[in-house]
């Protein structure tokens, strides 16, 4: 219900600590250029401080460094994408708050884009719609340029915008779809999600609806966010699915008991929504920090004082790694996860575009084999306290789909 480049584990360490040192200092030089060249207004960024660009490469006037300029490409089954991708979930303003505006969101896809990201997450749930619609707007004039995913499965009232519960019957997959294209300004959608798994529809069924619209050439990927195990497998055997996507980062490792062997088993690959545990593990919650009264946040039983308090420890495991590696903590956390599988993609989401330039420069820290030992073994030392969703959203993950 609620809210997501090759490495090949081999030592870069000391071109990696020069770049980020270049980086810190160099975002912050060229998120002020890209704000008169793209209109995105400016922003707090949830790292420290910039430290003074050593090293840093020249700039002609109006160029951005290529140490904030992402490179890298993933493979999610035959899916290329950009490394990092990004979320559009906070960007209709109702999820953690107000956002500055909505020619600000679609300036700051359209950043992103110049900056090498490829990939852009969205759905219909988002906002409801609106989110679709900036993205759609943003995305028009380079939309052979890039991989576009959204997800139907909410039975969502055309009038008040209201969730109605789940809905993966295959006539309203079929009118979702159509409402996301005209939405998103497009022919295609490239990866089309079952948002949640419907208990009451076979996900054979599901798939054969997928299967008729990939035909039609109105979808050319699909997956499933949050489903239960044996749902993948029957989905998979009817339609071969490109990804799944399931809440994953150091602050909740759930998917790697059994999503991610079976991903790796299947050949599917894996997106990452709240890759930072949606905003905790960028180091700029404590057990003091207050939500805004709209924040969705504070519904979350992780999110309490006492669980922000029990679970600091991460946050100063990764300030340690950060400083180690001349990186933020929110670098070393999505580093972190590139650097489990060369199938993995974060997608994390974002309004403001220091954050922007900070994620996609998670690209260029490395971790040695030894180290990302060291590094795995802390993470799992290290007990998270408080369920990472509300009891009726936690309710709607890992669910199994009826048989046909």
């Amino acid at each position: 219900m609620y809210p997501m480049h090759e490495q090949d584990g081999t030592p870069h360490a000391d071109s990696t600590d020069r770049g980020r040192r270049g980086f810190l200092g160099a975002a912050a030089l060229a998120a002020t250029s890209l704000i008169a060249v793209s209109g995105a207004a400016p922003a707090q960024a949830h790292s420290a401080s910039p430290a003074t660009a050593t090293g840093a490469p020249a700039r002609r006037r109006g160029q951005v460094t290529a140490a904030i300029t992402q490179t890298g490409h993933r493979r999610l089954g035959s899916l290329k994408v950009s490394g990092i991708g990004l979320g559009t979930q906070t960007m209709p303003g109702n999820l953690y708050g107000p956002v500055t505006s909505r020619k600000d969101m679609v300036a700051l896809i359209r950043t992103a884009v110049d900056q090498g990201v490829t990939f852009f997450d969205t759905a219909e749930a988002y906002g409801p719609w609106e989110s679709e619609r900036i993205v759609g707007d943003a995305l028009r004039p380079v939309r052979d340029d890039v991989v576009i995913a959204s997800k139907f499965g909410w039975d969502i009232d055309p009038d008040t915008g209201a969730r109605n519960g789940l809905n993966s019957r295959p006539e309203h997959i079929r009118r979702a779809v159509d409402g996301m294209l005209r939405r998103l300004r497009t022919d295609h959608i490239d990866l089309l999600y079952q948002h949640r798994v419907d208990p009451a529809v076979p996900i054979e069924d599901v798939a054969d609806t997928v299967k008729d619209l990939m035909d039609q050439g109105k979808v050319l990927h699909w997956g499933l966010s949050e489903p239960g195990l044996q749902t993948v497998r029957r989905a998979h055997a009817i339609q071969p699915l490109t990804a799944i996507q399931n809440e994953y980062s150091t602050l909740w490792r759930g998917p790697e008991e059994q999503v991610l062997p079976l991903c790796e088993e299947l050949g599917i690959g894996f997106v990452c929504w709240a890759p930072l545990g949606m905003g905790f593990t960028t180091g700029t919650m404590s057990p003091y920090f207050r939500f805004a009264q709209d924040d969705r946040r504070t519904a979350f039983p992780r999110n309490s004082r006492d669980n922000l308090a029990a679970n600091m420890p991460l946050v100063r495991l990764l300030q340690d790694w950060a400083v180690r590696k001349g990186a933020t903590p929110a670098q070393i956390d999505l580093a972190w996860l590139l650097a489990q599988k060369p199938w993995i993609v974060p997608i994390p989401s974002t309004t403001r575009l220091p954050h922007l330039l900070e994620n996609i420069g998670a690209e260029e820290v490395r971790f040695s084999r030894d180290e990302l030992q060291e590094l795995n073994a802390a993470v799992a030392q290290i007990t998270i306290h408080g369920d990472r969703l509300p009891p009726e959203a936690l309710a709607m993950t890992g669910v199994e789909a009826p048989p046909r």
